[in-house]
């Protein structure tokens, strides 16, 4: 994301203009924008015009159109900004008050104004703009039969490659039709390895399979690479790290970055920080429950005896269209930080922040044991008893 400009005021009202230049880029935008929003970009409108004859006929037009956000619509996998709105700036072709849809796009500006740009926006946009926020992790989750190429970005686990083959069963003395089906299944999953991961990005390639599938698959892969002397696969051989995961769905792809292994090669990435710190907290679950919170009421509690260490929160959670509610998410962040704790906002497209979001999107290690939100209110009426 390449920031253009940034005008805000004292009050933190104002409007800054970006440049998407990744995909990602609509991800990050998706989560800035909000209903009530005042959005300013170019589109396509559709013109009628009438000749001097009587005749109408119709053009489509590139115009600036001004909106006031009214709904916000992301497709994940095609990453595609939709945004639906009135518009609210005189413009010849559209009227004051008109409906309309931007789509957003790649390289094209736009220029977003708020009432208030609050703390966990202003860093967002921080973050869309460093550079060193890249896509440089992959991951090949495989089966005998399946397998899901997967990019894990910053923010999201990207579904690149779904591979299946029908693979038939050994039969005794005879194990041909078996093999050949294997070794298909083994080229597809290589040609979409090729097609969709860029090595000039990728710092490691993750091959993980229950068994010995991921061994057989890399062996498969780099003898052929030899065979038709395949520059691209040899000189990144030493990328690809092999690990466990207990089948090839994209689930199992969170065994896979909780590997030793694999946090320690990816140490410098935020999806292995995030795997981690989620590990960590059930961790403190199992063996010192009064020093993992979860749910807003019983995090909050925590955050007023300033006992929260690290606070896990997902992004989806700042997506919430009342602004008094997602005013409350914003405050919790900035009382952890002024209080010395750590904030890892998780994203609701990583497998990681799917599985916060099971635990009400908000959790938290603590620094020291807090009572139970449910026994401080028991206590209470009891004494009123």
């Amino acid at each position: 994301m390449k920031l253009v400009r940034k005008d805000l005021e004292k009050d933190n009202a104002g409007q800054v203009t970006l440049i998407p230049e990744e995909p990602e880029d609509m991800w990050h935008t998706y989560n800035l924008l909000q209903v009530g929003d005042s959005l300013r970009a170019s589109t396509i409108r559709k013109v009628q015009t009438e000749s001097a004859t009587g005749s109408v006929g119709s053009n489509r037009i590139r115009t600036t159109l001004t909106l006031c956000v009214a709904a916000i619509d992301f497709d994940s996998q095609a990453c595609q900004l939709r945004v639906k709105g009135t518009n609210i700036q005189e413009n010849e072709y559209v009227k004051m008050g008109a409906y309309h849809t931007i789509e957003l796009e790649p390289n094209r500006q736009f220029t977003l104004a708020k009432k208030q740009w609050d703390s966990v926006v202003l860093e967002r946009i921080e973050q869309a703009c460093d550079p060193a926020w890249n896509a440089d992790v992959a991951a090949v989750v495989m089966q005998e039969g399946l397998a899901h190429v997967c990019l894990v970005t910053p923010n999201m686990t990207l579904t690149r490659a779904k591979v299946e083959v029908n693979i038939p069963r050994k039969r005794k003395g005879n194990c041909s039709q078996h093999d050949r089906a294997l070794e298909r299944f083994y080229e597809q999953v290589v040609q979409a390895i090729q097609r969709h991961i860029n090595f000039a990005v990728v710092k490691c390639v993750l091959v993980a399979s229950p068994g010995f599938v991921r061994e057989q698959f890399c062996d498969y892969m780099f003898q052929q690479a030899v065979k038709t002397d395949n520059k691209l696969l040899l000189e990144n051989r030493s990328k690809f790290l092999q690990v466990h995961s207990s089948s090839g769905h994209k689930y199992a792809l969170k065994e896979a970055l909780c590997d030793p292994a694999v946090t320690s090669r990816l140490s410098d990435t935020k999806a292995a920080g995030e795997v981690k710190a989620l590990d960590d907290f059930y961790k403190m679950l199992q063996h010192e429950p009064d020093r993992a919170f979860y749910g807003l009421k019983h995090v909050e509690k925590a955050n007023e005896a300033m006992a929260i260490d690290t606070l896990l929160i997902s992004d989806e959670l700042f997506r919430h269209q009342d602004v008094a509610t997602r005013a409350r998410y914003v405050r919790l962040v900035d009382s952890v930080r002024e209080n010395m704790g750590t904030v890892r906002i998780f994203s609701s497209l990583h497998v990681s922040g799917e599985q916060l979001g099971r635990l009400t999107g908000v959790a938290a290690i603590l620094r020291f044991p807090v009572a139970e939100v449910s026994d401080q209110e028991d206590d209470s009426s009891s004494e009123e008893d």
